[in-house]
């Protein structure tokens, strides 16, 4: 049984061996296994010997995620054909003995128009290895090709990857948009439960209501303590991002909102916090049938977010977390807990953390979010709901999951649980975040 496995039990006393199939956070393709790396080197090799399709199989071995099932590939009459996912497109696409193609169908217009042909005629001067393009049937399409010769397994990663990202992203904002254009190719994409999507609309709405009233009525004057509003809003933007994982608009007006603030334009954080606001009101107000649209699973390929090394996390904790201090000190509990979060939520927003350090991260959150983890139906006893204590014995338990499922890669990982004070929340999560600065994943 697997630490997922392990950990989202749902709470069903008829079957307690009954799993939910409920995904969380951004996909990343950096948890490579040893077989992975063995495919890309026989790739590189290959391709070295000019066994330019032999190259190619391997390098969709190396793409291939078997808990995804992203990635296809077959031999038809000498041609080697592939399929594979991101998000909401599917890619195809052929490789034979002149040339490689890949292609995504974003949309279909009966009737072609200005305001979108122009958009992307836009993006195509962004693109450094696709374009975007028309077909003969009005398919808005983005397409990649390259000789085989000049087909390296490098050039493919990323040619494929700008490919992949684009296609995904561009159909649903197009669509938003622009209401002349029909989707296309939409059948892989796998339904939420009812009960999935009404726990996710809830979740959005309380916590979107119950951060802007803290913000508005709350003990700390908004522009007196610009910084403590920030904290709140930033860690609800990517809490939000993490646990509902939406697709379409909600991801895209998630990302630009975060954009916004940390762009240098150089306005001032009171004026910043006030459009945050703002935005996120305008989310809480979206038409829950359009939110549901959004409610989707996909699989995925190519990861967005960096990956990098215990290092940034553990700079991220330096940096934020002696902010804490004061607004404990004070009793700004909800202000003082916003920092940890935000340390927690930001760090899965924006990086591809090595996979103990994500373990412990959503930990975190089942911990810190108990309700929610139980309106979506999983087994959740991290935190007594009248007390706000965490449950010492279930989250060593659930340490130990993930020290057992991590320990072949990272054996010198070895959480010194008893650094952490379980008391309150509050000093569960400076000390649990503490505990996880002091990790050593060499």
């Amino acid at each position: 049984m697997g630490l997922f496995d392990r950990l989202f039990r749902t709470t069903n006393a008829a079957d307690s061996t009954v799993q939910l199939d409920i995904k969380f956070g951004r996909y990343t393709d950096s948890y490579k296994t040893p077989l992975h790396y063995k495919a890309w080197e026989q790739s590189l090799a290959l391709f070295e010997e000019d066994k330019y399709l032999d190259a190619y199989r391997a390098f969709f071995q190396y793409l291939r995620d078997e808990r995804e099932d992203n990635v296809r590939w077959w031999t038809d009459e000498g041609v080697l054909r592939f399929e594979f996912y991101q998000g909401s497109k599917k890619i195809t696409g052929y490789a034979n003995e002149a040339k490689l193609q890949a292609e995504a169908k974003i949309a279909y217009s009966e009737a072609l128009n200005v305001g979108f042909m122009r958009r992307l005629i836009e993006r195509n001067f962004i693109l450094q290895f696709s374009r975007f393009a028309l077909d003969p049937h009005n398919h808005l399409c983005i397409l990649f090709d390259t000789p085989k010769t000049d087909a390296s397994p490098h050039k493919l990663y990323m040619a494929l990857r700008e490919l992949a990202i684009n296609a995904d992203k561009q159909d649903d904002l197009l669509l938003d948009e622009f209401k002349m254009l029909q989707a296309v190719e939409a059948d892989h994409l796998q339904e939420v439960p009812l009960l999935e999507k009404e726990a996710k609309y809830t979740f959005i709405q309380e916590e979107i209501t119950n951060t802007i009233q803290e913000i508005n009525h709350g003990p700390l004057n908004r522009e007196q303590y610009p910084g403590a509003i920030a904290y709140l809003l930033l860690h609800l933007v990517f809490k939000l991002d993490y646990l509902i994982k939406p697709e379409g608009y909600m991801m895209e007006e998630l990302e630009r909102i975060q954009r916004q603030y940390f762009a240098k334009d150089n306005k001032s954080n009171i004026d910043k916090n006030l459009s945050l606001a703002k935005d996120l009101q305008k989310l809480l107000e979206r038409p829950k049938e359009e939110l549901f649209k959004e409610m989707y699973r996909v699989r995925c390929t190519f990861g967005i977010t960096t990956p990098v090394t215990h290092d940034k996390l553990v700079a991220l904790i330096d940096t934020e977390l002696p902010q804490m201090d004061w607004y404990c000190d004070n009793g700004y509990p909800k202000v003082a807990l916003s920092i940890p979060g935000f340390i927690v939520s930001s760090g899965l927003f924006n990086y591809a953390l090595p996979k103990p350090d994500r373990d412990l991260l959503h930990l975190y959150m089942q911990i810190t979010e108990p309700a929610y983890f139980r309106a979506l139906g999983f087994k959740n006893d991290f935190l007594d709901l009248e007390t706000a204590i965490p449950n010492r014995r279930a989250v060593k338990k659930a340490v130990e999951d993930i020290v057992e499922d991590n320990k072949a890669q990272f054996p010198r990982f070895n959480p010194r649980m008893g650094e952490v004070d379980f008391s309150s929340l509050p000093k569960f999560a400076r000390t649990y975040l503490l505990m996880m600065k002091g990790l050593e994943l060499g």
